[in-house]
């Protein structure tokens, strides 16, 4: 493992764009729009030039897995320092506190696995825990610190609390010279939201003002479904404000719409959603706020895709806009909610469907998901980064539930052809 300090040295902002030109946090203010970034008619053809993996940390080996691994990029005078949180989980949505890792050599070796102060356990009473999961870091250029955000869970007695207290959206953030701020609260007071509002697990972006615009599924007291809507939100490298709200998405299966993650895409700004009807879901809309209605995914061909309650990320090239998602397969059939292998596509986004000739394989199923599934890691919980202008990251912590939550913690490259200009 590579040493590190916590220090993360000051750079300019023309040495972060320089570093980070593939990075797609940062996006266009609200309302705006960017023309002539793209080449028109501009396709999949040969962009993906090739995709790798590697095994971070060996869990299948050690018993364990670190989970929900997410980076960001933070710049320094030597390049781009890579920071990831990650936690333990040793039971069914039951996790440990985050810890974080960095690499100084764009994920090759990283530093021991420490915790994130704040982001550990509260203990409420002899057998309530509150903890923390979910958790997102992004760094923030324009005032150089990296933003932590998930939510608070509850445990009793060394499980999931069920019934769950109220929930909501956890941050803290991580200054330039490497310190950490305590754990605050997103305050939002929203009808829509008396029981739970969360952007746990969700891409946010970063506007070129320095505004966050935020995805959150949100639920009330009463009401069994969860609907989704985006927040615009000011951040001055101290504190995280609601200062906009968006329209409500709905649908009323389950526990409704949850998850959702956003992304911009050549000024115009696109939802992902996970749902509970055999469907993942898609939205777009020009200012980033107002929603237009919900859509299935779909193949180019109008052939709906058969997804069962996981997450999807976005994954952006300046030139095209891809998915990464699970979906049912034939190698899968077996498997719990189909959650291997990891795909992605590109997007037409026009039509707001998958083009069915442009999908690869970005994590292959390990093991046999036909007649072994139980042998196989679940790869549900997975993150998007840029690390550079010419390689993106898909980083996974597998799941194999039916061998105490072991598994490999993953790392795969997308290469890209060209650069990515963003």
């Amino acid at each position: 493992m590579s040493k590190t300090t916590n220090c993360v040295d000051r750079v300019t902002r023309r040495q972060f764009l320089s570093q980070l030109a593939g990075v797609t946090a940062a996006c266009v203010p609200l309302g705006c729009c960017v023309a002539g970034m793209a080449e028109a008619g501009s396709s999949n053809g040969g962009l993906v030039k090739n995709i790798t993996s590697q095994v971070l940390w060996n869990g299948r080996r050690d018993g364990f897995t670190w989970f929900h691994p997410r980076c960001c990029m933070i710049p320094s005078p030597k390049g781009p320092v890579a920071l990831m949180t990650m936690q333990k989980i040793t039971g069914s949505d039951y996790f440990h506190p985050v810890h974080w890792v960095r690499s100084e050599d764009l994920g090759k070796n990283w530093s021991e696995p420490l915790p994130v102060p704040g982001l550990g356990r509260r203990t409420v009473s002899d057998t309530v825990q509150e903890g923390v999961c979910d958790v997102v870091p992004e760094y923030h250029p324009q005032t150089e610190t990296v933003l932590a955000m998930g939510h608070n869970v509850w445990y009793e007695k060394g499980k999931l609390m069920y019934p769950q207290r109220e929930r909501f959206p956890v941050y803290v953030i991580r200054r330039s010279d490497g310190s950490w701020s305590k754990k605050q609260i997103l305050p939002w007071d929203d009808p829509c939201a008396t029981e739970i509002y969360t952007c746990g697990c969700g891409q946010r972006v970063t506007l070129t003002d320095g505004k966050l615009l935020i995805a959150l599924s949100c639920g009330a007291k009463g009401r069994g479904d969860r609907v989704v809507c985006s927040v615009l939100c000011d951040y001055d490298g101290e504190k995280v404000r609601v200062i906009k709200v968006g329209n409500k998405l709905s649908k009323k299966v389950k526990r409704g719409l949850l998850e959702p993650s956003v992304a911009c895409f050549q000024g115009k700004y696109y939802m992902t959603i996970r749902a509970e009807d055999g469907h993942g879901y898609v939205a777009s809309s020009k200012d980033g706020l107002n929603w237009q209605p919900i859509q299935p995914w779909c193949w180019d061909d109008g052939e709906a895709i058969t997804m069962s309650t996981t997450q999807q990320h976005w994954l952006v090239h300046h030139e095209k806009l891809f998915l990464v998602y699970t979906r049912k397969a034939k190698e899968n059939i077996n498997l719990m909610r189909w959650r291997a292998p990891l795909y992605m596509a590109a997007v037409d986004d026009k039509s707001l469907r998958l083009i069915r000739n442009s999908e690869r394989i970005v994590l292959p199923i390990i093991g046999d998901g036909i007649n072994e599934p139980k042998q196989v890691g679940l790869m549900g919980n997975f993150h998007i980064n840029h690390a550079t202008a010419g390689e993106s990251w898909v980083t996974v912590g597998e799941n194999m539930y039916q061998k105490g939550f072991s598994g490999d913690c993953l790392l795969s490259r997308v290469q890209w052809s060209r650069p990515n200009k963003l």
